[in-house]
């Protein structure tokens, strides 16, 4: 199956005495062998990599290497027998197994290698290998041996299906010619024909297996070039099937015998070439052996590619769009190669009715569980019919035959703009949309046989789309498709008991097929660079005049790409307290329906990123947004209630409640001490608790209470104090002392003195914090940085890392800090994006505090390791930030104090 070696043409040079017998015995000549040995490897090493730096393709490369070990190993196993029966050596068969028995050595990969021995010569077998194995130890290589009988091969072939593998890929290296071909005969014949169905079921078995562990999706944020999905191991897997199914030795074998054509062993060929050429310069890149493509590994990939940042993209994420794009279709053919090689006869109760051709349409039928098309030229003549192929799988709930899916891989180009724009196709698309089932493994399929890009071709510009950051799990065009079905699965109602209302909602939509489409290109301007949802909005139009949508839902579709980020940024990042922040927010919706979408849209979104982006914290913020909103686009406004006499009510509620607590004079004082922003803003029964906090604290210097909000994966914390300069800065180191991580936080001030701070906080990995010793802990440090008798930077230095536990390096981006006077009419808005780490909150406040600003309201969102709080702030006379002057500091201040270690 590998090219033949075409550029090694080089000997190892070793002096003809080491060669020679001689009355020296073999240890006396062993470093003169091992030196020449070493040097003959740092030379030829040396050469090639300069090869492959110089641009040499990646079977080059590994022919090369594979041809630089067979010449050393062959050379060796002459010198270390010449002291030896030369009349016994013809009975031992060094035999290469595996990558190097196939000629695949990359820069690390192990040097498989076999004693193979006629059983008389045991004695004679081990120890040639013996001296052969120390050799290529001490020369630093990394050696998997076995010396084995025939007998010895065959039961453990039997055994593991790894062993039968690597002897499938087996060739001579040095002895006796005549022992091998026994070997091809009595061992290699054998296991070609021995229980093919068990081989192929194991090795199967063994491919699902290894793709639960390496990752079963091809978009993997640093992928496994060779065990995961789209690697190397796919290749192999298909080539290994289909030899033992047929019987062949290699690509050429199969051609021959009609199993894969010619154009699919070059396709072969170049994909091995690929994926070989980035898995060689890994490896030279590398410390250590691996075949994980890091995120610092995948830079200089691409730099040594010759990729370059350019408008649209970073050069790194022009490389792995590439690489995910060549991962889809190595999975491709591999997959194809199996099912070719599998597919069988279904067993089946009504097997008559499987094995009978049903006609369903005119071009259509199927068979053996299959949806088939009658003739070649159907496609041709039609190529809107490949739209009717896949919702007629759908409808019927049949997989496409390997041949109707390689026909519309083949009709693609038939699809043109007349062909877009005609009814029948998007009739046929809207119709596959509205369907009650399978609506998401349709649009997979269209994706995976690139029919989707064709028939929309703004789609085709985030096909394998790269974002090079921990924060986006998938490529845009996957993540686009998961987003759908979050939509399909809220519809199917398999989050009813966690989010009813978004169930609801999703339920309700007047055009569900309007929202997937909305879905569906809500990321499409990424293809276009920057500022993607106004670039992908803009394409709106055009898309929806070749779907022949009316004014309205084009409108609608426009409206939802680009506003579908806003719903996330503004709760997340913005205070939902602020009554003007909702009725703008209203305004921009305009109608109920647009509202709805949007939540949807949202939900969808932040589901579809990754596995840890969506969280109860973040639906529960969403969630108040959407009812606020929702409220306001109801009633028209907000009701317009005199705000006096509203706070007359509130207080008088509050009174009542604690009437039998409390001295009503001291809750007087303490409800006008209170803003009303504060009083507005909460409920009767949560300012009737805040002060039964705050009134019970006595002479105390603190007081702290914890609730749990278990389903919804924080614990709220209040606690009540006199105010103190940089409160809010000691609360948050504590927390970080703590490993406590805080989502939100509203810290109240009153006019006298006291401090009321509102913290939502999680576990690192999310969840409440219930461990009632760590609170106790908690109360007891805060109280004593509060107090003086203990600096909260010594608590903070303590939770930090050493140096030698930091992460291997991640994607970063810059630094960021952004000043927005227009967000709030009380407060000036800070926004801060910042590589995350322990402390990091700390460090911000207290430079906030520093600079003189108070902290009104904290929204605090990590993006797995990039960290994006925003803070309300003013100065000390109550005021917005409105100096320049002032603004370009705190801007200096806060980029400084971000890039202290």
């Amino acid at each position: 199956m590998s090219p033949q070696a075409t550029s090694f043409h080089i000997e190892p040079y070793f002096p003809p005495s080491l060669l020679n017998p001689a009355q020296d015995v073999f240890e006396q000549r062993r470093p003169l062998l091992l030196q020449a040995a070493r040097d003959y490897l740092d030379i030829h090493q040396k050469r090639i990599r300069e090869l492959h730096e110089a641009g040499a393709s990646g079977t080059r490369v590994v022919t090369d290497l594979s041809r630089m070990f067979d010449l050393l190993i062959a050379t060796l196993c002459r010198a270390v027998s010449v002291d030896l029966d030369q009349g016994r050596f013809g009975q031992c068969a060094l035999i290469a197994l595996g990558g190097y028995g196939r000629g695949e050595l990359n820069p690390r990969s192990d040097i498989d290698i076999m004693f193979y021995y006629h059983p008389r010569d045991r004695a004679f077998a081990e120890k040639i290998s013996e001296r052969m194995l120390y050799l290529m130890f001490d020369l630093g290589l990394d050696v998997g041996f076995s010396v084995r009988t025939r007998q010895d091969c065959l039961d453990l072939a039997e055994q593991d299906v790894t062993v039968r593998t690597a002897l499938l890929d087996s060739r001579l290296l040095a002895g006796d010619q005549s022992l091998y071909e026994d070997y091809r005969a009595q061992v290699l014949e054998v296991l070609l024909n021995r229980n093919s169905q068990v081989f192929i079921r194991q090795k199967i078995e063994e491919n699902q297996k290894r793709l639960q562990k390496y990752g079963s999706s091809v978009y993997l944020l640093e992928p496994n070039l060779k065990e995961g999905e789209g690697g190397l191991r796919d290749l192999h897997a298909a080539v290994w099937i289909a030899r033992v199914k047929y019987k062949a030795q290699s690509l050429k074998d199969l051609v021959i015998r009609g199993v894969i054509s010619e154009r699919e062993r070059q396709e072969f060929e170049a994909a091995f070439d690929y994926l070989w050429r980035i898995r060689n310069h890994l490896h030279y890149l590398s410390t250590r052996k691996g075949d994980q493509m890091q995120f610092n590994h995948q830079e200089k990939i691409a730099e040594f590619l010759g990729y370059h940042n350019n408008r649209k993209a970073l050069a790194v994420e022009q490389f792995m769009q590439d690489y995910y794009y060549h991962a889809t279709r190595v999975e491709h053919l591999a997959s194809s190669l199996i099912a070719r090689v599998t597919q069988q006869e279904k067993p089946s109760a009504r097997l008559l009715g499987y094995l009978t051709r049903r006609q369903i349409e005119s071009d259509f039928y199927i068979l053996r569980g299959e949806l088939r098309v009658n003739g070649s030229a159907v496609f041709a003549e039609d190529p809107t019919k490949m739209m009717r192929a896949f919702l007629l799988a759908q409808r019927h709930q049949v997989p496409m035959s390997l041949a109707l899916k390689g026909m519309i891989r083949d009709a693609l180009p038939l699809i043109n703009d007349k062909v877009r724009r005609s009814r029948a196709i998007n009739e046929t698309f809207f119709e596959i949309l509205r369907a009650p089932r399978d609506v998401g493994q349709t649009l997979r399929e269209m994706h995976h046989l690139q029919f989707l890009n064709r028939f929309i071709p703004e789609f085709g510009r985030i096909f394998c789309k790269v974002q090079h950051d921990l924060y986006h799990t998938y490529t845009v065009d996957t993540h686009s498709l998961f987003a759908v079905e979050e939509i399909l699965k809220l519809r199917a109602g398999e989050y009813a008991d966690k989010h009813p209302v978004l169930t609801r909602l999703a339920n309700d939509i007047e055009k569900p097929e309007l929202l997937m489409l909305a879905v569906l290109f809500h990321d499409i301007g990424k293809g276009e660079g920057k500022d993607h949802a106004n670039k992908g909005a803009d394409l709106m139009p055009t898309i929806a005049r070749r779907f022949g949508l009316n004014r309205e839902d084009s409108q609608r579709l426009e409206f939802l790409v680009r506003r579908h980020l806003d719903m996330a940024h503004i709760a997340q990042r913005r205070d939902l307290h602020d009554d003007q922040l909702i009725i703008q927010f209203a305004r921009a919706m305009g109608m109920s329906e647009n509202l709805k979408m949007l939540y949807l849209l949202t939900f969808a979104d932040l589901r579809a990123v990754g596995p840890d982006v969506w969280n109860d914290w973040k639906g529960m913020l969403l969630h108040e947004l959407y009812e606020k909103t929702y409220q306001v686009l109801e009633k028209g406004d907000f009701e317009l209630e005199k705000r006096s006499e509203k706070l007359r009510n509130r207080k008088r509620n509050v009174l009542e409640k604690l009437h039998d607590e409390f001295d009503q004079r001291l809750v007087r004082e303490q409800l006008r001490a209170m803003s009303t922003r504060y009083l507005m803003n909460y409920r009767s029964a949560d300012i009737a608790e805040h002060l039964r906090l705050a009134l019970g604290r006595g002479h105390r210097t603190l007081a702290l209470k914890v609730e749990h909000e278990s389903r919804r994966g924080f614990s709220q914390v209040t606690l009540s104090t006199l105010d103190i300069p940089g409160l809010f800065s000691k609360i948050t180191g504590v927390m970080a002392a703590n490993a406590i991580n805080i989502l939100g936080a509203q810290i109240h001030t009153r006019r006298n003195g006291e401090a009321l701070d509102i913290l939502q906080v999680a576990a690192p990995g999310g969840g409440a914090i219930e461990n009632p010793d760590k609170w106790r802990r908690v109360e007891a440090e805060l109280t004593a940085v509060i107090e003086g008798r203990i600096r909260v930077e010594e608590l903070v230095a303590k939770r930090r890392p050493p140096a030698f536990m930091i992460d291997r390096p991640r994607p970063r981006f810059p630094n960021r800090v952004e000043i927005d006077n227009e967000a709030s009419g009380q407060y000036t808005v800070i926004e801060i994006y910042a590589h995350d780490k322990v402390g990091l909150l700390y460090q911000i406040t207290k430079t906030l505090k520093e600079l003189g600003l108070y902290i009104g309201v904290a929204k605090i969102s990590t993006k797995v390791d990039q960290a994006a709080d925003v803070f309300y702030v003013q100065d000390i006379f109550g005021q917005k930030i409105l100096g320049e002057e002032k603004q370009a500091e705190i801007q200096r201040r806060l980029l400084a104090c971000l890039d202290e270690d």
